[in-house]
């Protein structure tokens, strides 16, 4: 509502601040220290839940989707839509993402199954979905034998009073969070309170062997973890630097289409590039003669830590340095409305750590998930290698590229980094 007819000044609107600032750096600390919370109380899912109770379970979801791919498509063209149309800085077009994601909700799930648009669409599903990976929490169940013998399986097909898992993960089988949205139907639909949210070790499943060896999720790991590079450089004067090169080599002043080109580059060629690469390499040199596919997905687990770092670190930089700016924006709006019992706004209200805390903080995180990422490396390494010496040269060329994508990192953070969404230090 405040999107549509509130201040045009991004920095004084509850759409704009909330979404960008508030949201991306809450999310960040939840899927860290609890789990998908945002999925679990996705507003979207009301939309959702509308539409399949409307119509039942739907035609099913084409094969050809069944995949990551789309995911993939999605998650980096909600990257490419935000740079591209400054949606940081635009009230009405976030309102209008909004007003769209609970219009695609509701059509996909109204015409198919497997809640598609959760599972194969949503760009931020699909991000919360690889970053959950690391998440201290998966649902369960007390009973595996419980589950053997029920009749009718209500957790994944529901019953007339309950709905069951949309995704339709059958809880004695879950051993990742890749799909799951922790909405918890399949736990209210359990005849006989057998399905839980149960706590575990961070990343636990990143050396477990829970993943598909598939091209699609693979491939959505490193675009995750480039994109986490990426996103942060897109707010750094190098970033514009590139850009204008760019348009003098192609001569073309047209930012969509250098943006575009940009994107692709960094979030689909090189991350293919350097995956594929890593894989044909750490299999050259461990001796082993086997699919590039499975050499290729292998270790794209051990680089959610760092990459889940790097986002943790952009994110929270900007949450750090702007997360009370939403106290002086919802006073304004309740102003706005006639409401004064809060009073007027106070709008040196801002940061909620001292400036020169931040790039240390940054560094810290991004050193402690490369950290976690050569561990998790070193244990899938020593799980599907019998040779300890084949295990370290398998694992080499995917820590030259966790070394890059860290260093890159910390580069980005050491420069001085546009604020957006809010009016302090700068923005």
């Amino acid at each position: 509502y405040d999107g549509l007819t509130g201040p045009r000044l991004a920095a004084q609107n509850l759409a704009t601040v909330s979404v960008w600032v508030q949201y991306r750096g809450l999310v960040m600390l939840a899927l860290l220290l609890v789990g998908n919370l945002f999925c679990m109380g996705c507003p979207f899912a009301l939309p959702r839940t509308i539409a399949r109770r409307i119509s039942g379970r739907g035609r099913r979801w084409p094969r050809a989707l069944r995949n990551k791919w789309l995911a993939v498509a999605a998650f980096v063209g909600f990257l490419y839509t935000y740079e591209w149309l400054d949606l940081w800085a635009a009230p009405s077009l976030t309102a209008w993402i909004i007003i769209g994601y609970f219009i695609g909700a509701f059509a996909l799930e109204a015409l198919f199954a497997e809640s598609p648009f959760c599972k194969y669409v949503c760009p931020l599903g699909t991000f919360n979905f690889v970053a959950s990976t690391v998440s201290p929490t998966q649902i369960t169940v007390h009973s595996r034998e419980t589950c053997r013998t029920c009749p009718g399986k209500e957790c994944v097909n529901g019953s007339p009073r309950v709905l069951g898992c949309g995704t339709e993960l059958f809880p004695p089988t879950v051993r990742s969070n890749l799909d799951c949205v922790f909405c918890l139907d399949c736990a209210r639909a359990c005849p006989y309170d057998n399905v839980a949210l149960a706590a575990r070790v961070h990343g636990r499943e990143l050396i477990d062997d829970a993943w598909p060896r598939r091209w699609d999720v693979s491939f959505l790991v490193l675009v995750f973890a480039f994109a986490a590079v990426s996103n942060a450089f897109g707010m750094v004067p190098p970033f514009y630097d590139l850009q204008l090169w760019l348009a003098e080599l192609l001569g073309t002043t047209s930012e969509g289409l250098l943006l575009a080109l940009t994107f692709v580059a960094l979030n689909l060629a090189l991350p293919a590039a350097a995956g594929l690469s890593a894989a044909w390499l750490g299999r050259a040199l461990a001796g082993r003669s086997e699919p590039l596919r499975v050499a290729f997905s292998r270790y794209t687990p051990a680089i959610v830590p760092l990459a889940f770092a790097i986002w943790l670190a952009h994110y929270g930089f900007h949450f750090a340095t702007g997360a009370l700016t939403i106290v002086p924006i919802f006073q304004n709006f309740l102003l706005d409305h006639g409401i004064t019992w809060l009073g007027e706004p106070n709008w040196s209200l801002g940061p909620i750590l001292p400036g020169n805390w931040v790039l240390p903080l940054q560094t810290i995180i991004v050193l402690g998930g490369f950290a976690a990422s050569l561990f998790a490396g070193n244990r899938i390494g020593r799980r599907d290698f019998y040779s300890p010496t084949a295990a370290r040269f398998s694992l080499l060329p995917w820590l030259v590229v966790l070394l890059v994508l860290a260093g890159a990192a910390l580069a980005t953070f050491n420069l001085p980094m546009e604020m957006r969404g809010t009016l302090f230090l700068g923005g």
